[in-house]
């Protein structure tokens, strides 16, 4: 049995490319600003992976390390990890911080924000 089953869809953000895939992308993007240390980022994982494939061709999902992209989770004042960020046309537009027990606070979260359902 697969660990990971939802990796394809589950992007990898970081310095060069975040302008690109993030911050230009023409959907709306979660970014899961987390750290390989951080227990509740470790929980969260499997969900944020099931999210990715649940929004695939709707909504871009990926993570960004913040060990690696100091700068990136500064610049977006992202202090406490795990935060979940949204972003919509070139603006982080809303965020959720800390690991909110499952899938569904999270799907109605980026439902709210996307205006879109999960496939």
């Amino acid at each position: 049995m697969a660990l990971h089953l939802y990796m394809e869809n589950l992007n990898h953000f970081d310095g060069p490319t975040f302008e690109a895939d993030v911050l230009q992308a023409s959907e709306p993007v979660v970014v899961d600003f987390y750290a390989d240390w951080c227990p509740p980022c470790k929980m969260m994982e499997p969900f944020v992976e099931q999210l990715a494939d649940e929004y695939a061709g709707k909504v871009k999902i990926g993570k960004l390390d913040t060990d690696a992209n100091p700068d990136i989770a500064m610049r977006y004042s992202v202090s406490g990890i795990p935060t979940l960020g949204f972003f919509q046309g070139g603006k982080l537009v809303d965020r959720m911080v800390g690991y909110p027990g499952g899938a569904a606070p999270i799907r109605d979260w980026i439902n709210k924000n996307a205006g879109v359902e999960a496939n």
